[in-house]
């Protein structure tokens, strides 16, 4: 085991800040082309020529449902700014659908160069139960927020030279940051989004400064198949209300046999959650809270399942809910009996 000085380094924290940025809220989940070729031809379609036939939005709550299909069914480019408590920077956008999958692109046009890219499909709200049906995420996440979050639409702005309407959602605890979303009232795609943390401060605001002629999409959209959940080896004791685990596939080909990486959200607000042994571990980060740009990053090295363990839990939330997730994480007895027996035979193995 390590010893001395434990500190962040650049590469850890931007593999968690990226893992968090392409997971989102789990509204398109991201796998390998092959497997999304495979998919495309007999999944779940959504149409998206359905919107243009859609009535106007009324209630708060139309509004935001409709925001999340046109944010998967509009082709367009545009460039962004992003304040946070890292500085400013400038962003060019892009969003196009071929043969019903999305491809996203968000490369920064200023400081470090960095060009984030994702592939996908519409995905679940949740991990299915044999049997059982999921909706898909903008219906799903939709009807969710209910008892979550109070949506409320508020007064008329132009943003990036088009007219919006701005939708207030404020939580109704204090386990989970408020959002300011300003929807352009001819496609509902979010063209201004603002970051509250439960103090009602701004945390971070993200708007469009251009949209170039946005288009629907003339066709389909495929949707991601029902996916059954993975046998974890442990338990959280704790998440706030309305958390559900996601659907997401998480593993990495450079840490598939070491770190266990879940996503948890309640459909606006999302954590990320990392499990990996200490022995070995590639890089370990110091124990305690991080701030990781408009993220936090709760960090505890604990005793689970018989060997010690660093647990990282980051995301856009109070840090006191980050900590409480990752000090009631447990190993189930039934694994950590497994995993002690194989140690015991390992050390009989190597004795006299």
């Amino acid at each position: 085991m390590r010893t001395g000085l434990l500190v962040v380094r650049k590469r850890q924290v931007w593999r968690l800040m990226a893992a968090s940025l392409l997971a989102g809220a789990g509204l398109v989940l991201t796998v390998d082309a092959p497997a999304l070729a495979a998919d495309a031809e007999g999944g779940d379609r959504f149409d998206c020529r359905e919107l243009a036939e859609r009535e106007a939005p009324e209630t708060a709550l139309d509004w935001f449902e409709r925001s999340l299909w046109a944010s998967h069914c509009y082709v367009f480019q545009a460039r962004a700014v992003r304040i946070g408590y890292d500085g400013i920077r400038t962003l060019a956008l892009s969003h196009h659908i071929e043969d019903g999958i999305e491809r996203e692109m968000a490369s920064f046009l200023d400081g470090p160069p960095l060009v984030f890219e994702r592939r996908g499909r519409i995905g679940r709200l949740s991990w299915a139960e044999p049997g059982s049906e999921v909706p898909a995420s903008p219906s799903g996440i939709a009807a969710h927020l209910d008892g979550l979050y109070r949506l409320q639409l508020g007064g008329e702005e132009r943003i990036a030279s088009r007219r919006t309407v701005r939708l207030d959602i404020d939580p109704l605890d204090s386990f989970r940051f408020g959002h300011r979303l300003w929807l352009d009232t001819t496609t509902a795609l979010p063209l201004k989004q603002v970051l509250l943390d439960e103090a009602g401060r701004v945390v971070e605001t993200f708007q469009f400064t251009e949209l170039d002629r946005p288009r629907l999409h003339e066709g389909h959209v495929v949707l991601d198949q029902y996916r059954e959940a993975p046998s974890d080896p442990w338990d959280i004791g704790w998440l706030p209300e309305g958390f559900v685990p996601q659907p997401v596939d998480t593993r990495s080909s450079r840490h598939a046999d070491t770190v266990d990486h879940r996503l948890y959200s309640d459909g606006l607000s999302t954590l990320s959650l990392f499990v990996e042994p200490i022995d070995g571990a590639d890089e370990l980060l110091a124990p305690g809270m991080h701030r990781l740009g408009v993220s936090h990053a709760a960090v505890r090295h604990r005793e689970l399942g018989g060997q010690p363990r660093q647990v990282v839990v980051m995301g856009e939330l109070p840090p006191r809910v980050l900590l409480r997730v990752a000090d009631t994480l447990e190993w189930r007895a039934e694994e950590a009996a497994a995993s002690a027996e194989i140690q015991g035979g390992a050390v009989a193995e190597e004795g006299p």
